[in-house]
């Protein structure tokens, strides 16, 4: 092929990935365009691939990349298979092995040009280099402690693991990395450089990823995520500079924003900063521990549950993380079915941090085909909770906690709640009286008004559905 005809064939194909990766995220804002926004996407890096690959002037044939593309097709395509509930953790592995990527690009190109062109090391490039190989290496081991949290690995604690003065320890080791790449940064060519980027710089940047995610609970896991997805993102922009690839910049550029930007809603939706989520220790477990057996609950069967439901006219069904393990999605479809056809109006409060990331719920509801249009956000159908007859919480802890509103020294206060307690009853399926991520006890269960409904909760709805299929009741 003609270079310059090549060069052409490179610059067109980047400029339409570009438009494709924009127009992915446009499209993967609505679930009616979401499909189309991920084969847009999918295609668009496809392409930037393919450009890639013979942008030196002519398409060549790289053994030594095929070997290791076609084995890493196979993983990506095994990985990609996950259950639902497992999206979380695999989006974490996801960023992990971007930022390992990123690291290791940053590595070998300082390397290379420090061994054979040194002219190539100015300032600026080093520059990138080194928040290339710190953000790409924290991204690594920080999305491996936060998969391993998700996926409740035993040796990885659930609930945050602090010590006195960590905040101290963590920001000195980030801290110090920064420092030293100032250093190598000023002097690129000294004798002493390759020694303190290879021993010190990515020493710290690995150890500062797990440093920073493990003292962080559970319950701030959808804001971590996108967290990481931001410095996944940014690590990729600052790789486009060291290669000068204008379509890395930008798809880097796009990554890291739009996690940016859904941290902060993320943040919002719980009322809290940045910093408190990195450095607040959220999940930790209080010490007032016993007051689940020193208050009084009522609990019911799914006969009870069956006829409360049936003697309704509205009922507003609230999930969490407890309905995603337990799978019980297809089993909720089935009851919102029934309770329809009874002409109930049934319709689902959905909470921006239910479930283990960003959208969680949605993802899960709408794979049971269960009507876009009756996943309310939590905004939107907090009015209504007042007229609703039945608030059903299936494995919603934190989210539907009320004493997010007045307790000052909670550490979910000021955290918008699904008013699920202003329903007229509430029911809620839950394994037992343990708390939520947050690691506090829930007013809700409580309450005068409310039935705790004990047991798996694909189990318990299963045998919900079953009650109402049997026997006719009071219908509509």
């Amino acid at each position: 092929m003609n270079p310059q005809l090549t060069d052409v064939f490179c610059k067109l194909a980047y400029l339409l990935a570009t438009a494709l990766f924009i127009f992915s995220l446009h499209w993967m804002s609505e679930v009616k365009t979401s499909r189309r926004g991920v084969f847009a996407g999918s295609f668009a890096m496809l392409l930037a691939v393919a450009a890639t690959w013979v942008s030196n002037g002519s398409p060549k044939f790289y053994l030594w990349l095929v070997i290791p593309i076609i084995p890493a097709i196979v993983i990506g395509v095994w990985l990609s298979m996950v259950p639902l509930t497992a999206v979380p953790q695999r989006t974490a592995l996801s960023h992990a092995f971007g930022g390992l990527a990123a690291g290791l690009v940053g590595t070998a190109k300082f390397y290379y040009w420090y061994g054979h062109e040194q002219n190539q090391l100015t300032k600026f490039i080093v520059t990138a280099i080194i928040l290339e190989v710190i953000l790409g290496f924290l991204t690594f081991t920080g999305s491996l402690i936060a998969a391993g949290k998700l996926q409740e690995i035993k040796w990885i604690p659930q609930r945050p693991w602090i010590y006195k003065g960590q905040n101290l320890v963590n920001l000195g080791a980030i801290g110090l990395a920064l420092l030293l790449g100032v250093m190598v940064i000023m002097n690129p060519t000294s004798a002493w450089a390759p020694w303190v980027f290879g021993l010190l710089i990515i020493p710290l940047a690995l150890n500062f990823g797990w440093m920073l995610v493990l003292p962080i609970g559970g319950a701030d896991m959808p804001t971590v995520i996108s967290i990481l997805n931001a410095y996944a993102g940014l690590s990729a922009v600052a790789m486009g500079f060291v290669l000068d690839n204008k379509l890395l910049i930008t798809a880097g550029a796009l990554d890291g924003s739009s996690g940016l930007i859904l941290s902060i809603i993320m943040c919002k939706a719980m009322n809290r900063s940045f910093t408190n989520v990195l450095f607040g220790a959220f999940g930790q477990v209080q010490s007032a521990g016993g007051k689940a057996e020193q208050k009084s609950y009522k609990s019911a069967t799914a006969e009870d549950a069956a006829q409360i439901l049936e003697s309704s006219s509205s009922v507003v069904i609230i999930p969490g993380y407890g309905m995603a393990v337990a799978q019980a999605q297809h089993k909720v479809r089935e009851l919102h079915d029934l309770l329809t056809k009874r002409g109930i109006d049934v319709r689902f409060a959905i909470h921006p941090v239910a479930g283990r990331m960003p959208g969680h719920m949605n993802v899960l509801l709408a794979e049971a085909d269960i009507p876009y249009d009756k996943l309310i956000e939590m905004d939107d159908i907090n009015g209504d909770m007042p007229q609703t007859d039945v608030a059903l919480v299936i494995g919603a802890n934190d989210v539907t906690n009320p004493v997010a509103r007045h307790d000052k020294s909670s550490p979910i206060y000021g955290m918008p709640i699904i008013d699920a307690d202003k329903a007229k009853n509430v029911m809620v399926i839950k394994r037992s009286m343990n708390p939520g991520f947050a690691g506090i006890d829930n007013e809700l269960y409580y309450l005068d008004k409310t039935l705790m409904l004990f047991g798996d909760a694909k189990a318990f709805v299963a045998d919900v559905v079953k009650e109402l299929s049997g026997g006719g009741g009071m219908g509509h």
